[in-house]
């Protein structure tokens, strides 16, 4: 009787913590999200700045315009824009996969509006230090990893609303899918953006645990945002590259996030299965280091 009352015992403990770490988890997350949307200017500038990014780069590095000329006149011969405009398709499609530019780099672009929100989820964390809240929230049962994995996820769920407007811009704007394109097609790209933010969260976290400055976090952030952008195959496939950074590219989480994307949604060829293998092994591993950095770091 002792027996079967001691693992009763056991049982409801054990459901009793799983209980507080699902509650703890939801409410810190819905915490960080309300920091979010409840703060109007916040808001509207999160929503504003994907819109920019993909007016700006966009529109302003459209290569296609190269071939907009209505003709080319050599001494002798009069080549017709009609031939331009072929010659100019058949450059584009070579090099890029398709001969719209700007769905190539709008593709791109939703992975750097992911890289860019992730990166500041780091700053939460320097501010509730700061600020004392974390300390006092050390001080509750709430398991470290779920502190740490709420704010992966806020962060993850602001990327992919963020990701969702900067399409739906791109869209209005001109960007061109697969004619084959399905709801399937959509789910999997949302799935590469996932595991990337999760990942890219879970390093930016990593990073600032330790932290107490926002300065360092800052200098941090400026230090990897640009590099990570032009290192990876957003803005050119990787095989127009230097010899010398071409090895860079391919370790870059970027380069896999854009090429699933472009891949479901317009049809350019690539390895699919190596694509959300890299994505899948970098979100796990980085959300793993992260889970047992805060429990060795994250104390009163």
């Amino acid at each position: 009787m002792t027996e079967v009352q001691t693992k009763e015992g056991k049982e409801k403990e054990e459901e009793k913590r799983n209980t507080t770490m699902l509650h703890g988890f939801w409410t810190l997350t819905n915490r960080e999200l309300k920091k979010w949307y409840k703060a109007p200017v916040i808001l509207l500038l999160s929503l504003i700045q994907p819109i920019f990014w993909i007016i700006l780069f966009g529109k302003s590095m459209n290569l296609g315009k190269i071939f907009t000329s209505t003709s080319i006149s050599i001494p002798g011969v009069d080549i017709p824009k009609a031939v331009i405009d072929q010659i100019g398709t058949e450059i584009l499609k070579a090099t890029f996969g398709t001969s719209n530019y700007f769905s190539f780099l709008a593709a791109g672009m939703l992975s750097f509006i992911v890289l860019f929100t992730s990166m500041q989820s780091g700053m939460s964390i320097v501010w509730d230090r700061r600020l004392g809240f974390l300390d006092r929230l050390l001080t509750t049962p709430i398991p470290r990893g779920s502190i740490v994995m709420s704010k992966v996820m806020s962060s993850v769920i602001r990327s992919l609303v963020q990701a969702s407007i900067v399409l739906a811009v791109a869209t209005l704007m001109g960007m061109t899918f697969a004619s084959n394109i399905s709801v399937i097609s959509f789910l999997l790209a949302y799935a590469a953006l996932f595991l990337m933010s999760l990942g890219l969260s879970a390093l930016f976290i990593m990073l600032a645990i330790r932290a107490t400055s926002w300065e360092s976090q800052m200098a941090i952030m400026n230090l990897l945002n640009l590099p990570l952008l032009f290192t990876s195959n957003a803005f050119y496939p990787i095989s127009e590259m230097p010899s010398w950074l071409k090895p860079v590219a391919e370790v870059n989480p970027l380069t896999y996030s854009n090429e699933a994307i472009r891949s479901l949604l317009l049809g350019i060829p690539s390895n699919l299965a190596i694509d959300f293998g890299y994505l899948v092994a970098f979100a796990v591993i980085l959300s793993a280091i992260g889970m047992i950095l805060s429990w060795k770091y994250l104390s009163q």
